[in-house]
């Protein structure tokens, strides 16, 4: 009976910090930030001055000299990070790891010859969002034609059906 009655007050105690503390993470992500406009992107600043919260700003290369002429804005900038395309080397690794985008279920990482990680690497370029949706168009070949290897011909027939510019 005293454990009960001791286990209580400790989970007691926990609800009153727990509501001391409120909600420990306020984010707002902003996808191609770089199209929006002056005004759009002084409403996020008034918000981020009045609530508790970060804020990203994913855009394009030249956002950040855009948001340079706004000093009011420019001035709440804690860092910039630029992603660079993956390297060759990164590539396999995602690939030797197994990785693949959410809901995607491909055959063992065995299966993939390195005619096919070449192929992959050459037509992504390192770019992780092509990557993203060449392995998704992959894989939907494979489930289409039966296949159970991941070859350079399943790479070069999801490159053909993916809109993503000349090689």
């Amino acid at each position: 009976m005293q454990a009960d009655v001791c286990y209580a007050e400790v989970a007691e105690v926990y609800r009153t910090k727990e509501k001391e503390l409120g909600e420990p993470t306020k984010l707002i992500l902003v996808d191609e930030a770089d199209r929006l406009k002056i005004t759009s992107l002084e409403q996020l600043r008034a918000i981020f001055d009045q609530g508790n919260l970060g804020l990203v700003l994913i855009g394009m290369p030249g956002l950040e000299k855009r948001l340079a002429r706004y000093a009011q804005f420019y001035s709440r900038i804690g860092f910039v990070h630029e992603f660079r395309p993956l390297s060759s080397a990164e590539v396999r690794q995602l690939l030797a790891q197994g990785w693949k985008p959410a809901g995607v279920t491909f055959p063992t990482i065995s299966t993939l010859d390195a005619e096919a990680a070449a192929a992959i690497i050459r037509v992504t370029g390192g770019n992780f969002r092509l990557l993203d949706r060449l392995l998704t168009q992959m894989e939907r070949i494979m489930r289409i034609n039966d296949l159970a290897q991941v070859t350079k011909d399943v790479v070069e027939s999801a490159r053909e059906s993916l809109v993503i510019g000349p090689e």
